[in-house]
């Protein structure tokens, strides 16, 4: 059985549409990111990590969002160039999308009902939000912006050896 977040379909920076679905059987950390943030160069731990665990079955999703101090104002293509010239970002990034409001993207509206933040709030806070997904398609654990990907990494490889 697929869980919620399987349900989605997303669209990719190049236009190209992905049902999740496609990802049973793999561990998912989700991010909500942005080429002019503090939080910008977790973008090398997240390829890092994409790097090392995507041969186990990890993958990296980056979901681009303006919704933050005007943090991200590039075109999709903008946007793919940065992450891939500045910090050699191989792993998908979706067209920009909004996370918060009543246009959030609908992955996200589950995201955040089946992982709330602090105090039960449903809201995304910042940039570099994180989302862990298992295999089954659940959402395991949301990080704060703060937390570096190094810091998931524990998490990450009890998700891959999790039945």
């Amino acid at each position: 059985m697929t869980g919620t977040v399987h349900k989605h379909s997303i669209t990719l920076n190049n236009g190209q549409k992905v049902d999740l679905s496609e990802y049973v059987g793999k561990v998912i950390l989700i991010v909500n990111t942005a080429s002019k943030c503090g939080f910008t160069p977790q973008y090398d731990g997240l390829e890092k990590l994409y790097q090392e665990y995507g041969d186990q079955g990890l993958v990296v999703l980056g979901f681009p969002c303006d919704q933050f101090g005007h943090q991200e104002p590039g075109d999709n293509e903008e946007i793919a160039q940065f992450c891939s010239m500045k910090f050699n970002v191989t792993f998908p990034l979706s067209k920009k999308i909004e996370v918060n409001g009543e246009n959030a993207d609908p992955l996200y509206q589950t995201l955040t009902a089946e992982a709330p933040g602090l105090l039960g709030s449903k809201r995304i806070k910042w940039n570099f939000t994180k989302f862990l997904v298992n295999k089954q398609g659940e959402v395991i654990q949301r990080y704060a912006p703060t937390t570096k990907p190094k810091e998931i990494e524990i998490d990450i490889k009890s998700a891959l050896l999790a039945e």
